[in-house]
């Protein structure tokens, strides 16, 4: 190990270092991480989340009917993609940029409707379970909570002197759904437990377990089919069936395992003629559940999620556990009395966004979708797909900087069919027959066409650089972890189809000979006007396209040069880059979204994606291109700071990568603003993005994503890096002045643990997972390290 500084005495230097990860393990988490409540849910946007990475479960935890809504991640309509899906729709790419050649927008756009397939297929919800007491009375004293720090949800209350608990896990090792019931006196328990779905579905009841089976909507041959069982144990009382359903009766303490399995065998095996024996697959997961105790089955689960959620731990301010006033008083305080901190909050909302990640990605090629794997409703909102234009990007932004890796490995593998599905997109909408490339929208089945169906507006429909920007995380997961193999076997090969597709979509510019962009393009979800005030979507070299492209570039070259392969294609893109239209600034000195200097339509518009290079992205950067870092925040500042959940999730980041720490901070509070549930219709109804009180991101409705940017947010102004360089604080706001991190990660395979007093480093460690040099800065010094595997350095 070398530093700066020579060190004199490696004995003391590790001595120093095991005190120092002391002193971290005993601050470890001083406070409970813990969202509660006084009363059950009534809407969705209340009940507490849980999820093994496939069945997920809402609790509301009502006294008399507590309702608990099931989801399993791969329930879904639809089957495989058609290969020979609008096979002749490339005809139409030419026609188009004649158009936009000759400025003609307004044709352009009409032709761009040839341009499209099919809309996503629906994310399902899967069943209701009701556990219904039986007891009659009045009830009291009711709480309701979720711990983060074990995964496991818990609600009491009294009714008629008997104090009534009960506790609800999800477990990955065990592929269940766990509640207990308990009750301090004995055979107090008597109540009735029902399954119903929204979907086609069939309930038998016998012998203490309710088996459902049904299938998702649509043809029932076409279509993917479940089955679930919900069993029972007791030690006392009888379990009784009847009606479909189970009835308890003189129950001291019961035991309730669900669980479910579908048909679903792979984005290319048709769910029906190539399903999976779900039925058979049901069976053999609730005899299991049967073989073991709830005690075992908790502290498994307790173990496999604390090895992933205590891996970091983050004190922000001098944090207090407010035991007096629930979650959502919280929440709602700290939106109406803007003067006040609550470090508490903010903390337990970032470890929330962990967590959630944690219950809704751990399905091999199944991502976490728009609604994570929580979804109420039959046609969901957006229909709880992939959507690829940024949502489902900034699900993963916090997966490796927040020590999260293994959880991008459904992302990866969904890539994968992507990429498989994508060779045919390729050749049948834009004529090229090499690489791959995915669309705006996607869903279990990897579709990677455009969207639209023909009718609707090309500025979401008409959008080819899905794949581009999702390559990126593959990347990321090489740039943190420096895993070779992954790189050479999994992200590589990715990454080169993706190019080879890129290659041949970017044509010479017309009007500057030599100079490559794309055409068409569109800015995802955005409008212009043109200095001829035509209003439309359809363009030529929109910022977008080519920031995700040089992104795309410059990491598949960066990839080929490490593994020392394709030296042909690393000549090509090594010309190719300094060819593309470059970054150019507007007549208010913000960043240009559109190949002129047009007007946007809505200039507060919630995208930002002109803005990739700077977050995401790696290419404008504070230091190196500070004009161009400039014209990015006056892009933010003109479009202001109210926005939807994911959007200001996305300007947390943004602004931080600025090293505007306290706008970064300002806009993770407007991220935490309390809203109302999306049907509660009271005169104090809050409609807006932030946040609803069981702390799911409001977009609104609900979508995961910002609660994910949220938490990347967080990270980003604590540690930034590029592989060579870690900067430590880069964004540090004034209420956070005191604090500490421990187990935030850098991209180059580097660990990091920290505290700081008045807005400086006191003590840091450095850890290196694969060994390596690297420049870290801080408190307006750098310090160059070299490490081997596994060592580590101490900065003070």
């Amino acid at each position: 190990m070398k530093t700066e500084q020579p060190l004199t005495n490696k004995r003391l230097l590790s001595a120093a270092i095991l005190c120092l990860f002391a002193l971290f393990s005993a601050a470890q988490r001083p406070l409970p991480l813990r969202l509660w409540y006084d009363s059950p849910a009534t809407f969705f946007e209340e009940a507490l989340p849980i999820g093994n990475g496939k069945m997920g479960a809402m609790v509301f935890g009502g006294t008399d009917d507590n309702v608990i809504l099931l989801n399993d991640i791969t329930l879904w309509t639809g089957r495989p993609i058609d290969h020979n899906l609008d096979k002749d729709a490339h005809q139409w790419i030419p026609k188009i940029r004649e158009a936009l050649f000759k400025e003609d927008y307004r044709l352009a756009d009409s032709l761009q409707l040839h341009v499209q397939g099919p809309n996503s297929a629906y994310y399902q919800p899967l069943a209701t379970l009701h556990i219904i007491d039986n007891s009659g009375g009045g009830a009291s004293c009711y709480r309701r909570e979720l711990d983060l720090d074990s995964a496991l949800c818990r609600d009491f209350y009294v009714r008629n002197g008997v104090t009534f608990t009960r506790e609800y896990f999800a477990s990955h090792p065990d592929k269940l759904i766990a509640v207990r019931l308990r009750a301090d006196k004995r055979s107090a328990i008597n109540c009735r437990l029902t399954l119903t779905a929204l979907i086609p579905h069939s309930v038998k009841a016998s012998d203490g377990q309710l088996i459902m089976t049904g299938n998702a909507v649509g043809d029932p041959k076409n279509s993917i089919h479940f089955c679930s069982v919900l069993r029972v144990k007791t030690a006392d009382g009888t379990v009784t069936a009847a009606d479909s359903s189970l009835y308890l009766h003189g129950v001291s303490d019961a035991e309730l395992y669900f669980v479910n399995e579908t048909s679903f065998n792979g984005f290319d095996k048709h769910p029906v003629t190539q399903g999976a024996p779900y039925s058979e697959q049901a069976a053999n997961d609730i005899a299991h559940a049967m073989s073991g105790t709830y005690s075992l089955f908790r502290k498994r689960h307790i173990t496999d999620y604390q090895r992933l959620f205590g891996r970091f731990v983050l004190t922000l301010g001098a944090s207090e556990y407010d035991a007096m006033r629930t979650t959502e008083q919280q929440l709602r305080d700290y939106t109406d009395h803007p003067e006040r901190s609550n470090p508490y909050l903010e903390t337990l909302y970032m470890q929330f966004g962990r967590y959630l990640l944690i219950a809704s990605s751990r399905t091999a090629g199944v991502p976490a979708n728009l609604q994570g794997l929580w979804n109420p409703y039959v046609k969901a909102p957006w229909r709880s797909n992939y959507t690829v234009n940024i949502n489902l990007e900034e699900n993963y932004w916090l997966a490796e900087v927040s020590n999260l890796s293994e959880m991008t490995m459904p992302l990866n593998a969904f890539v994968q069919a992507l990429a498989e599905n994508g060779k045919y997109t390729a050749r049948n909408y834009y004529g090229i027959d090499s690489g791959w490339c995915s669309s705006h929208n996607s869903d279990l089945w990897a579709m990677t066409n455009p969207v639209g169906e023909k009718q609707e507006s090309p500025e979401w429909s008409n959008w080819n650089m899905g794949g581009a920007w999702l390559s990126q995380a593959l990347w990321e997961h090489f740039a943190f972890t420096q895993d070779h193999n992954y790189l050479r076997t999994t992200a590589y090969p990715l990454l080169k189809g993706a190019s080879a597709f890129m290659l041949r979509w970017l044509v010479e510019n017309p009007f500057k000979p030599g100079e490559l962009f794309t055409a068409p393009s569109t800015s995802p979800e955005n409008e212009y006007i043109t200095d001829k005030g035509y209003h439309g979507t359809t363009c030529y070299g929109a910022t977008a396209d080519l920031a995700i492209i040089r992104e795309l570039f410059r990491n598949t070259l960066s990839a080929a040069e490490l593994l020392q392969t394709d030296t042909a294609l690393q000549t090509k893109l090594r010309a190719v880059l300094p060819r593309l239209h470059p970054y150019s600034i507007g007549k208010q000195g913000d960043l240009n979204e559109w190949y002129y200097d047009w007007d946007d339509f809505d200039p507060q518009h919630r995208h930002q994606s002109h803005l990739i290079g700077l977050f995401p992205g790696h290419q404008i950067t504070v230091d190196g291109m500070p004009e161009l870092a400039q014209a990015c925040a006056r892009s933010l500042e003109i479009k202001g700071d109210k926005t939807t959940g994911w959007s200001t999730g996305w300007r947390i980041n943004l602004w931080a990568r600025l090293r505007n720490a306290q706008r970064a901070y300002a806009i993770y509070r407007t991220l935490l603003t309390y809203v109302s549930p999306d049907c509660y219709q009271g005169s104090d109804r809050r409609h807006s993005g932030g946040t609803y009180p069981n702390l799911f991101d409001a977009h609104p409705p609900f979508q995961i994503d910002g609660n994910f940017g949220g938490t990347a947010g967080v990270c980003e102004m604590l540690v930034q890096s590029d592989g060579q360089r870690i900067d430590l604080l880069p964004a540090l706001p004034d209420a956070w002045k005191d604090g500490q991190v421990q187990g935030i990660c850098a991209r180059g395979g580097y660990e990091i643990a920290m505290t700081w007093k008045g807005s400086r480093v006191v003590s840091a460690i450095v850890k290196s997972k694969a060994g390596g040099r690297v420049t870290v800065s801080y408190n307006g010094k750098s310090v160059t390290l070299t490490l081997g595997k596994g060592q580590k350095a101490m900065l003070k």
